[in-house]
């Protein structure tokens, strides 16, 4: 049994480098709502650990110095008026310093108002399609096709060798550095649901409703998320992928987008 112990917990030493880029706690992100969701998490955290270690070790306590084989009796009593007022009183207290700037911060959340960029995303089976609707520009993103190729059976491809492997599409949602940008999301069929880690918001997406959301992206790079609603069969094949720019690189690439779109205008108006 010993040897058994010893062993795993070699094992388990040696397993430890390897997990070492485990992301089990909830990411900071890259807008000041996402910080302000950790520091709150973070904040609600510590005062569950603090009140495990309080609740456990008092417990811990007094299992072990008032145990039936030191003498101790069992109390005999109903009820104690003032412990009462007292243990109701102390979880009254921690849950308004809890619920105050939890109720702020999930106000900050869903003030939509004033956006300097709105966005009407559409969720799909299996793919989003997002639209600018004061720039003119409007596209579907749907899984890359490197992953769509190495997701097949029989394929013949290692999904290791695919860079994102799942979490790369064609056309990326591109939004300009330090913009509120408001998010309108709905769906055509199933409830989908969009949700990029970084940005810290999640949102449903319902067929006949249309709900908001919002996130001010404050460094430049490439975020990745996914559909976080059991939609169907390719579920798992719904990537988010949001590309954070420089204002001038976003005007550049709208101005891209639109000549791209201006000869499929024409052509549909001369039919």
């Amino acid at each position: 049994m010993k040897r058994k112990l010893i062993l795993g917990l070699a094992v388990f030493c040696l397993a430890g480098p390897a997990c070492a880029d485990w992301a089990i706690n909830m990411p900071k992100g890259i807008t000041d709502m996402s910080h302000e969701t950790w520091r709150l998490h973070m904040h609600v955290f510590w005062w569950c650990v603090a009140i495990g270690i309080v609740v456990f070790g008092t417990m811990a306590y007094t299992i072990f110095k008032h145990r039936k084989s030191r003498g101790h009796q069992a109390a005999q009593f109903a009820h104690n008026g003032k412990l009462e007022v007292v243990w109701t009183a102390i979880p009254v207290i921690i849950l308004l310093i809890m619920a105050v700037p939890a109720a702020e911060t999930l106000v900050k959340l869903e003030y939509t108002q004033d956006p300097d960029l709105t966005v009407v995303i559409t969720g799909y089976q299996w793919r989003w399609h997002y639209e600018y609707p004061d720039l003119g520009v409007e596209f579907f993103s749907t899984l890359a096709a490197e992953s769509n190729a190495a997701r097949r059976k029989g394929s013949g491809i290692d999904p290791a060798t695919v860079e994102n492997y799942l979490l790369d599409v064609d056309k990326p949602l591109v939004v300009p550095k330090g913009a509120k940008v408001r998010v309108l999301l709905t769906s055509k069929d199933v409830i989908h649901a969009w949700w990029v880690p970084a940005l810290a918001i999640k949102k449903d997406a319902i067929p006949g409703f249309m709900n908001q959301m919002w996130f001010r992206p404050e460094q430049t790079g490439t975020y990745r998320g996914q559909c976080a609603e059991l939609c169907g069969v390719d579920h798992g094949y719904m990537p988010v992928v949001v590309h954070v720019v420089e204002p001038a690189e976003f005007k550049t690439w709208v101005a891209a987008r639109a000549e791209e779109a201006a000869p499929a205008t024409a052509a549909g108006e001369e039919e």
